[in-house]
């Protein structure tokens, strides 16, 4: 039998991308904002740059292709940073693409021109602007001096010769013609990136798709520039819980690039999980990078920015891949006895751990069955006699939580 005929996936009913690769300056890509839009997060810690440098390293790995490095504006300490990375991605050839993150002014914009010099490669600068109607009247700006603001700093980077991405924030509640006015303007100007964000995380995968197709039917051809020779980036926060949604929305809306932070560190209720996104983006068909590195990224942005991990955290929480109770305990250990890691990794997981360098764990608690205690006994080189066999089964089903691999031992050691 094909694997594949033992899931019927629904996912697939009348579900089509209708993709013209033509129209896109490049294939699907990945901004990975942990270190720079994720360390805005109220809990976070500011790695070291030893740490910074092997975060930099998995994102490598795991085949991502652009990444922000800071805000150089912060200051010296912040460039020292940056300026670090980009010599360890310079010494090794990386091809991961460096970016910057600039408010639009020109001081901003200046330390990107001397490591540009020093690096001999191209810094992206992405530069933030509000423009929706609740920022302008806290702020007291007009849409005039808005587009002053961007046309000085866009022109100087351009200028310059450095590459502008264009980011309007709050994106997904400004006004059309306001959108249209401001992304025209920095068009104009040289800027051939453009950030569409959700940055109050407000939008719906509805509002997605008809803002970027507003942004990519009218806003781009009234330019009197083509689609393709515009990389339309995506920017998502978690504020309603539907970061990786919204992602996934862009990606079917047309987005050339998508962003996201490890385990969706960021401000307030955090940014989109990249490492969400990607995992479903893998699942969809939609990407082929290797991501059996993931699960170490998420354990090490989770240990040096501080980023909580709950235990129930899809993929790469603790219990994404245990389970203890007897029905399902039973699917997944005949799975794993007729040796067909494919079936045991699919049987009850909506998700293949072994993709992400991870595997199937049977954990022993009071709503296990005694196929739970015999596997893990054979597992533990422990020979699974009856009298054991029920001695554990008695003792787990008085616990009120799953036990410990320590605590299993330590109940064995004292049968006689």
């Amino acid at each position: 039998m094909d694997e594949q005929d033992l899931i019927y996936d629904w996912n697939k009913i009348d579900y089509k991308i209708e993709r013209n690769e033509s129209n896109h300056p490049h294939e699907l890509w990945f901004d990975d904002e942990t270190l720079r839009d994720g360390l805005q997060s109220p809990s976070a810690r500011n790695p070291t740059i030893e740490q910074k440098i092997e975060l930099i390293d998995f994102m490598e790995t795991l085949g991502i292709q652009k990444a922000d490095l800071g805000l150089p504006g912060a200051g010296p300490f912040h460039v020292g940073h940056i300026d670090a990375m980009l010599t360890h991605m310079g010494e090794n050839d990386y091809a991961l693409r460096p970016g910057c993150a600039v408010r639009t002014v020109v001081s901003d914009i200046e330390p990107l021109v001397d490591l540009q010099a020093k690096h001999e490669r191209q810094i992206q600068a992405s530069a933030f602007l509000g423009t929706s109607p609740i920022r302008q009247y806290a702020e007291d700006w007009t849409m005039e001096k808005i587009i002053s603001t961007a046309e000085k700093a866009v022109s100087f980077a351009i200028d310059n010769d450095i590459p502008v991405m264009f980011v309007t924030e709050d994106t997904t509640r400004s006004k059309p013609e306001e959108i249209k006015a401001v992304y025209t303007r920095a068009l104009e100007l040289g800027a051939d990136r453009i950030c569409v964000c959700d940055t109050c995380g407000h939008v719906t995968p509805n509002g997605v798709h008809k803002l970027l197709s507003f942004i990519q039917d009218e806003v781009i051809p009234d330019a009197g520039v083509k689609r393709r020779d515009i990389e339309v980036n995506w920017h998502g926060h978690q504020d309603r819980g539907l970061g990786v949604a919204n992602n996934l929305a862009a990606y079917e809306a047309g987005a050339d690039v998508i962003h996201g932070t490890a385990l969706g560190v960021g401000e307030r209720a955090g940014n989109a999980p990249l490492d969400q996104t990607l995992v479903n983006l893998s699942l969809m068909g939609v990407i082929s990078n290797d991501l059996t590195a993931l699960n170490n990224y998420m354990r090490k942005a989770h240990e040096y920015v501080e980023v909580a991990l709950p235990r129930n955290y899809p993929v790469f929480g603790e219990d994404a891949f245990e389970t203890g109770t007897g029905v399902h305990a039973s699917a997944v250990v005949k799975a794993m006895k007729k040796g067909d890691h494919w079936l045991a990794d699919r049987v009850y997981s909506g998700v293949p751990a072994a993709d992400y360098g991870l595997q199937q764990v049977i954990r022993i608690g009071h709503m296990s069955g005694r196929s739970n205690i015999i596997w893990w006994l054979q597992q533990n080189g422990y020979v699974a006699t009856d009298e054991l066999v029920s001695n554990l089964f008695e003792v787990a089903k008085g616990q009120r939580r799953m036990m410990t691999d320590e605590e299993v031992h330590a109940v064995i050691s004292g049968f006689p």
